[in-house]
């Protein structure tokens, strides 16, 4: 138990540090809707009562081996790299997502969850990277070895959430934002826009909540590309429809829902990622946070297949909310 408290201890990092509002009571981050992620019992109960569907290692997946290049004019493309991560690329500008080529999600590269699929683009075949966008601090959305290799191999701006700047900086960053809930940053002609979630954060035992999540709305030109990190369901999409919609492309999780008693206030189902969809008024909307990493009941395939059911249930057609191919590009015309 000393090991485990210490470890625990040595993996928590530095929380924010600033004045109270709607969100933050001082000390920790709130979810506007008042739901909270599940503590230590419904932890111990969700471990020792779990279903989980099968998984099968897939190395055979498509990894891109195409040169990556600038997209015409007003389009935009988007590359799903896998999980969470995507190379959205506008102009002369190219953004990445939440990063992670990493083989396991985990502090520590000999334990924890493993990829189950490779990255569908190679991490030496990345076109040059300006901006990184963290959604939030768990170890699948924040890779430290990605991290340093992308600082070390082409020195991008960061913006993260309220407090994860001191852990970026910590890491070798030199040029890193860190924004609130609607807060704004501009960038050239990207305006990046910090918009809420349904979450939570820690790296350790002892950091819980103490840093900030959210997802960002990319505006290029008036365009708009939401990417929605890490969520449970709540209004607050239909406040981000109301304030920064409409969407022309949204990147939304589908996957890591199973069972929906344990994981519902912070991961949502495909029903509620069409939802999301619908509130910010998306156009066009891609799936993310599935096939990559066994983190909840669900197995790979189960998303897919319940998307396809809610997408019938509400007449909408396969192109407007895509399963999308590791190491495949998306284009769209931002006109």
């Amino acid at each position: 138990m000393i090991l485990v408290l210490v470890v625990g201890y040595a993996l928590s990092s530095k929380g924010y540090s600033g004045p109270k509002s709607a969100h933050f009571d001082g000390e920790k981050f709130i979810n506007l809707t008042g739901i909270p992620a599940n503590g230590l019992p419904e932890v111990f109960k969700y471990i020792t009562t779990r279903e989980p569907e099968s998984w099968t290692r897939n190395y055979e997946t498509y990894v891109r081996d195409k040169p990556f290049f600038t997209p015409d004019g007003d389009d935009v493309l988007v590359t799903f790299v896998n999980h969470s991560t995507f190379i959205i690329q506008y102009e002369d500008m190219t953004v990445l997502t939440d990063p992670v080529w990493s083989k396991r999600c985990s502090p520590v590269q000999f334990v924890g969850p493993a990829r189950f699929r490779p990255p569908g683009v190679h991490y030496q075949d990345l076109p040059s990277v300006d901006l990184v966008v963290i959604s939030h601090n768990h170890y699948d959305h924040l890779d430290k070895i990605t991290i340093q290799n992308l600082i070390k191999d082409h020195n991008p701006r960061f913006i993260v959430p309220l407090g994860l700047d001191h852990l970026i900086r910590k890491w070798g960053a030199t040029e890193v934002q860190a924004l609130d809930w609607w807060e704004s940053s501009d960038i050239d002609s990207l305006q990046v826009h910090s918009v809420p979630a349904n979450h939570f954060t820690s790296r350790g035992t002892f950091d819980r909540d103490q840093t900030l999540w959210c997802g960002y709305i990319l505006e290029m030109d008036g365009h708009k590309i939401y990417f929605a990190g890490d969520t449970g369901y709540g209004d607050v999409f239909k406040e981000i429809g109301k304030r920064r919609g409409p969407i022309d492309v949204s990147l939304i999780p589908i996957g890591a829902y199973l069972p929906r008693w344990f994981m519902s206030p912070i991961h949502v189902s495909p029903k509620e990622s069409v939802l999301i969809h619908q509130d910010v008024q998306s156009k066009h909307s891609i799936g993310m946070h599935f096939g990559t990493f066994a983190l909840a009941d669900d197995g790979p395939n189960r998303p897919i297949i319940d998307l396809q059911l809610a997408k019938e249930n509400h007449k909408m057609s396969d192109e407007e909310f895509i399963v999308p191919d590791e190491g495949h590009s998306y284009k769209f015309s931002l006109k």
